[in-house]
């Protein structure tokens, strides 16, 4: 809703009542009001600027024009009057370049066209007779044009139409070739033109409004779709017992940093970490207790690793997949080993546990040098390889992953590191 009104409900609430009613009901007020007007202000001003122009260029090529083939006398005789155009028109050109107070521009646009339609009549009525009723003639025609085409308020619309008749009405009494009677009956066949062009106006107006607020609702359900959309991207991608990363949300993030258009990054290391005999935890303390022990370590984990840059995932039943962007095997090293240190001084319990009577971790440690470039796929194997043997040799212990330490192919002859 222009980022004005999107989460204001009153704006919301008047945009449906509005829509709700008949189209010929619609009046805008308040803040629907002054988002219209700065709506479709830019294109109101290009319109009026663009009209302002042809009529000086036609006025001044009009003058010209009467130099070259009417008598002297009467050229000359409408050329005062005619060259008033030109500097109102410029006047107004110039108020209209850029939004100004709504009370300036209404007045600089209504004063512009009475003195437009003023030196049209006034070019006839210097030149007289043919001229003289030709003249108030194209008049009323300017003004029904900038009618027509003017999208600017209801009252100000009502003003040009009113001074366009009065002009007409005033020197069609002033006119010699024609009666009283014949003045009157005259403006009131013009009125009848003129009302009709207003209303048309108004309808037009309306219309556009009624546009505006479809517009107005369709951006809200929009606005309001793409944040259930996200909402169900967030919920896609979140564990929906711990609140954090999942395991196709880890996926994603993997492959985006190994596919963001420099191949693999450099230096990042990978942490599987485990919960030590999670099973024999649910035999023995129920499942309720097995879901606030699994919050608690990824509170924990979450805790010791970097917000801003580190990744945490639970990665399955029990297991949790950390991703540490750009530190060395010291650095991870050290906090997997802070992670697990946490978990163990957190004293949950797990009376099934052979390790301990309290949840521990077992944390498989991979990284992929500057020197080594491998896919996140081979670097979570190495993880989990680490993990495994971790595993094997006692639980609630950190294991780097190395080539120089152990292959995958023979676990049972590979040497390990026990931290």
């Amino acid at each position: 809703m222009h980022n004005d009104g999107q989460e204001d409900p009153a704006l919301i609430a008047e945009v449906d009542r509005l829509l709700a009613r008949r189209t010929r009901d619609i009046r805008l007020k308040g803040e629907i009001k002054r988002l219209f007007r700065a709506r479709v202000w830019s294109q109101t001003a290009k319109i009026i600027r663009a009209w302002m122009i042809w009529v000086a260029l036609l006025d001044v090529l009009t003058l010209a024009l009467n130099m070259l083939i009417l008598p002297r006398p009467i050229a000359l005789s409408m050329l005062l009057p005619g060259t008033i155009i030109p500097p109102i028109a410029a006047t107004t050109f110039f108020v209209w370049r850029r939004p100004r107070a709504h009370w300036i521009q209404g007045a600089s646009l209504i004063a512009g066209m009475f003195f437009i339609l003023l030196s049209v009549a006034l070019v006839g009525v210097s030149a007289g007779g043919e001229f003289y009723e030709r003249h108030l003639n194209i008049m009323l025609f300017v003004a029904i044009t900038a009618i027509i085409i003017f999208g600017i308020p209801l009252a100000w619309t009502a003003v040009i139409a009113a001074l366009a008749l009065g002009l007409y009405l005033v020197f069609q009494l002033q006119n010699p070739a024609i009666e009283f009677g014949s003045a009157v009956a005259a403006t009131l066949f013009f009125a009848s033109g003129i009302f009709a062009t207003v209303a048309a106006r108004r309808i037009m107006t309306i219309l556009a409004q009624k546009t505006f607020l479809f517009e107005l609702r369709d951006q809200r359900r929009v606005a309001e779709l793409a944040k259930a959309n996200d909402r169900l991207v967030l919920l896609a991608r979140t564990d929906p017992l711990t609140g954090i990363a999942n395991r196709r949300w880890m996926t994603e993030t993997l492959n985006n940093l190994w596919g963001s258009g420099t191949g693999c990054p450099e230096i990042v290391a990978m942490l599987m970490c485990d919960i030590d005999h999670f099973k024999k935890l649910n035999d023995h303390l129920g499942h309720a207790q097995g879901d606030r022990c699994l919050v608690e370590v990824a509170r924990i984990i979450q805790e010791n690793v970097r917000r801003d840059r580190d990744q945490v995932a639970r990665y399955g039943g029990e297991e949790f997949l950390v991703l540490l962007p750009e530190v060395s095997e010291e650095e991870a090293v050290s906090v997997a080993e802070r992670i697990r240190r946490s978990v163990e001084a957190a004293a949950l319990s797990n009376p099934g546990s052979r390790v301990s009577r309290c949840v521990t971790l077992s944390i498989g440690v991979a990284v992929q040098s500057a020197e080594e470039a491998i896919s996140p796929e081979q670097l979570q194997r190495h993880a989990d390889t680490a993990l495994y043997l971790a595993k094997q040799a006692g639980r609630n212990r950190v294991l780097l992953h190395g080539p120089d330490k152990f292959g995958e192919s023979n676990r049972g002859k590979n040497r390990q590191k026990a931290l």
